[in-house]
């Protein structure tokens, strides 16, 4: 039960002052594709599923848009479960209290609706939310199964709300393989777990198509 309740809370996210921004909806019902490129290691390519998760399709683009991801890290890894980043950036292993920590996290938009019963499930190379225990808590930090976690993750399972898949990485998995190998600590200064010993950065996030 230990175990169960560790996979929950290492997808805590901390809570950010928030801004509601007006966003748009050209890419509801569509499916667009985004291209990571991290630094030291390379690109993967995710296709967001914009028909079973509108609402978060448009969150992550208007990040995308926005350029928010460039410069975060993936400040969570875990070989055996997902790797987790899209908000801390440079500094946040070396941050010595858990206030230090939340100043290196960017500005967040308001938080969104949970879109976990979607259909989509938690399985190796998908793309989900990363969220507080309240359901409706996901904004900017995204995680990626590295393994199939649809036993935990799914709606029903250890949390009855689940996690919100909206997207799967088509190309470069290789790549998101290399990065859950990393040297990470059991915790952080600041108290957080997994996170990589040499930062892990997201140099850019973009729209393949450019639009």
């Amino acid at each position: 039960m230990k175990r169960h309740l560790s996979v929950l809370v290492a997808l805590g996210a901390l809570a950010c002052v928030c801004t509601p921004l007006k966003g748009d909806d050209k890419d509801k019902d569509k499916k667009v594709v985004v291209v990571f490129d991290v630094k030291d290691y390379g690109k993967f390519e995710v296709e967001l599923d914009g028909e079973k998760a509108p609402e978060t399709v448009k969150n992550f683009l208007e990040y995308v848009d926005d350029k928010h991801f460039d410069g975060t890290i993936f400040h969570r890894v875990m070989p055996d479960f997902m790797i987790q980043g899209g908000h801390f950036t440079k500094g946040f292993a070396k941050a010595k209290t858990p206030k230090e920590a939340q100043k290196l996290g960017k500005k967040t938009r308001k938080e969104i609706k949970n879109e976990a019963k979607n259909g989509l499930s938690n399985v190796r190379g998908t793309i989900a939310m990363a969220r507080r225990n309240d359901p409706d808590t996901a904004s900017d930090q995204f995680f990626i199964n590295v393994v199939d976690n649809s036993e935990k993750l799914d709606p029903g399972k250890l949390s009855e709300d689940g996690y919100a898949v909206f997207g799967k990485v088509i190309d470069g998995m290789d790549v998101i393989d290399k990065i859950k190998k990393v040297k990470t600590m059991r915790r952080s200064p600041a108290g957080h777990e997994a996170v990589p010993v040499e930062e892990v950065i997201i140099t850019s996030v973009r729209r393949k198509d450019g639009k």
